[in-house]
């Protein structure tokens, strides 16, 4: 049995599809990150970097549990464990890591800055137009190294689903908040919509967030957790 930690959030929603995917036993642990759950010492012991998702495998190598954080980290895994989702090939199987590496070292970064600058910066704050301009451009740079990857090609590395494409799917379908006109790049259009049908993409966890949370409206108590800042050292 795995334990998946999880809250509503591209990366996680990678481990969960993956999780589907290979059809191993899995519960959910709901970990609140508006509230502050992933700073309870019973998590920091699963991931002292206090984020999700994480999973613990209570049948890990040599039947012992084992404690896994960061996603990529995970899918390899998980991939390891299984023997699938991985290409045989030598090259493709690199290819595929190579891919799966690039979407936690760019796509993801820059995405989520550019959704933070975009969509969740104060209201009623200063938000330096640099900083959005930057994002912006970032996020349509990855966007388009995505789709010069995927013109003429139904996967990211070799010629079945892997878990390149586990990891770089779940960020596609939140371009509305990424400051680009999806249909610019239509080979990853037609790319997600082709992951989107698969039973693994259509699964759903239990969301327990309130409705306001639902909608991104945070009580100051929420952004103070999601959003930390520096304090003044004027204050």
């Amino acid at each position: 049995m795995i334990d998946l930690f999880c809250f509503v959030s591209p990366n996680a929603r990678k481990i969960h599809m993956a999780l589907e995917e290979l059809g191993l036993p899995y519960a959910v642990r709901w970990v609140d990150i508006t509230r502050g759950d992933q700073f309870a010492p019973h998590f920091l012991r699963v991931n002292p970097n206090g984020k999700i998702p994480a999973i613990v495998d209570h049948d890990g190598p040599g039947g012992e549990p084992v404690r896994l954080f960061e996603s990529a980290a995970i899918l390899l895994y998980l991939a390891e464990k299984t023997g699938a989702l991985l290409p045989d090939d030598p090259a493709a199987r690199w290819e595929a890591i190579c891919w799966t590496v690039w979407q936690v070292a760019n796509q993801g970064p820059g995405l989520g800055q550019a959704t933070h600058f975009l969509q969740y910066a104060p209201d009623g704050g200063h938000v330096d137009p640099y900083a959005q301009d930057r994002f912006r451009a970032e996020a349509q740079r990855v966007y388009r190294v995505l789709d010069e990857r995927l013109t003429g090609r139904d996967y990211l590395a070799g010629d079945a689903f892997s878990i390149a494409d586990i990891a770089c799917f779940p960020w596609t379908r939140l371009s509305r908040h990424h400051g680009v006109t999806v249909t610019d790049y239509p080979a990853v259009v037609a790319w997600s919509e082709r992951i989107a049908a698969r039973p693994s993409a259509q699964a759903k966890i239990d969301d327990h967030r309130d409705e306001a949370t639902r909608r991104f409206q945070y009580s100051a108590e929420q952004r103070a957790v999601l959003f930390p800042t520096a304090p003044d050292p004027d204050r």
